[in-house]
């Protein structure tokens, strides 16, 4: 498939591009916050990002430490919609609902890594991924929710009781012709409403192997794979729930 389906009512709540690098040895975190610098216009609210550890030592006696570092920046836009990390080793941006279009999602990020590139200088691409997490309200009562997924775990005609009030399911699945992987998870989440079931399918798609140069023609086929496989996982009857 090359392009999704638009739809009026997007389940998508977080939309995810990250990039992990490695850097100069000369480049410091504080080098890092010259990037707020070029966006601080359109992302406006700043926050530090820290590293909480903790230590247990046994012996004659216990003893418990605590400290903190700081291992990035995290910027967002006024409406806090539009996300930003920056961290020694990459960037991740992510968008909360509303999403728009994964045009205007990959160019924005884009952006942003020209940004980073041009201060930070990597020396090299570790790996790169894209999730897209999507929440599904499903109106009570439900008969089967294979009624509305294709991929949902399968419960033992054996078992007393049928019925369902929790799961969490996570697949890895190899996609070899991109040479990616597809991690694919799926749950029941607290509803917002007695009335509806609430479902989250949560697909990311990450690279196997040496990143070469053409990262963003493989963002445009692992996005294409998201795509595809969003509309496998679901039915019909969900896609009149969300056009």
């Amino acid at each position: 498939m090359d392009r999704r389906i638009h739809y009026f009512k997007s389940p998508i709540v977080e939309a995810l591009l990250d990039i992990r690098v490695e850097l100069p040895p000369d480049v410091k975190l504080d080098d890092l916050q010259r990037i707020h610098d070029r966006i601080s216009d359109l992302y406006p609210n700043r926050e530090e990002q820290l590293l909480f550890k903790a230590e247990i030592t046994g012996g004659a006696s216990v003893s418990a430490t605590a400290n903190q570092s700081q291992v990035g920046y995290l910027y967002s836009s006024e409406s806090r919609t539009k996300v930003l990390q920056i961290k020694m080793d990459g960037l991740t941006y992510s968008h909360l609902a509303p999403y728009d279009s994964w045009e205007n999602f990959r160019d924005e990020a884009r952006s942003l890594w020209g940004i980073y590139q041009e201060i930070a200088n990597p020396k090299a691409i570790i790996t790169q991924s894209i999730r897209y997490v999507n929440r599904f309200d499903i109106p009570l009562p439900i008969r089967d929710f294979k009624d509305y997924f294709l991929t949902f775990p399968e419960v033992s005609p054996n078992l007393p009781f049928q019925g369902l009030s929790g799961c969490f399911m996570q697949l890895q699945i190899p996609q070899e012709d991109i040479s990616a992987m597809l991690l694919l998870s799926q749950a029941i989440i607290p509803p917002h409403s007695e009335n509806v079931v609430s479902v989250l399918l949560d697909i990311n798609i990450h690279p196997l192997g040496i990143i070469d140069d053409d990262m963003w023609n493989l963002f445009e086929q692992m996005h294409s794979r998201v795509d595809s496989v969003f509309e496998g996982c679901i039915t019909n009857k969900t896609r009149a729930l969300i056009k």
